[in-house]
């Protein structure tokens, strides 16, 4: 009884975030049913229907690569000094990844779902971390990307990087 009061909670936690059905049901014990029944009791609607996104491109496009470069770095730190398992090391990285874009005045570009996703990818060596040559800032990057002669999108940003209207969004100076 008491863990799957634990698994309610965290479901909870993750439905707060705005997680998707397919996390929830990845990270907790609970049913299909149980879970879907919880959405709708906390979200007061029902949840967004359709495929999670499942390419590991979108991580290395250059905004995007520095959320989740970010957030990678939070989530290995919090793992390293921790003991908490990864899905409450997910919600815990995933709060301290939105209070930085809060503190930062930019939006969040890694939902987290999409913040799962990514740790999935990660797990399964599907992608990697490598240190920048002129930075030595850990980024996400392509699993068969040669570390030796990397330099990330911070350091050699790609030309149009940076130069959209977005308000709240990353701009070079």
């Amino acid at each position: 009884m008491l863990n799957e009061s634990r698994h309610i909670e965290r479901a909870v936690k993750l439905i707060g975030l705005g997680a998707r059905l397919q996390v929830l049901e990845g990270e907790t014990m609970l049913s299909y049913e149980r879970l879907l029944k919880l959405y709708k009791e906390v979200a007061g609607k029902s949840p967004p229907k359709g495929q999670l996104p499942f390419s590991t491109d979108w991580f290395l496009t250059w905004q995007p690569n520095i959320h989740a470069s970010l957030f990678m770095n939070i989530f290995n730190y919090m793992q390293k000094t921790s003991l908490l398992d990864d899905g409450e090391l997910l919600i815990k990285a995933y709060e301290l990844y939105s209070e930085q874009m809060t503190h930062l005045e930019l939006d969040k570009l890694l939902s987290v779902t999409r913040a799962w996703r990514l740790m999935k990818f990660m797990h399964s060596k599907l992608l990697a971390m490598n240190t920048c040559k002129e930075c030595s800032g850990r980024f996400v990057t392509d699993l068969y990307e040669n570390p030796k002669y990397f330099v990330c999108g911070m350091c050699k940003p790609p030309a149009r990087a940076g130069k959209g209207q977005a308000s709240r969004s990353l701009q070079l100076q």
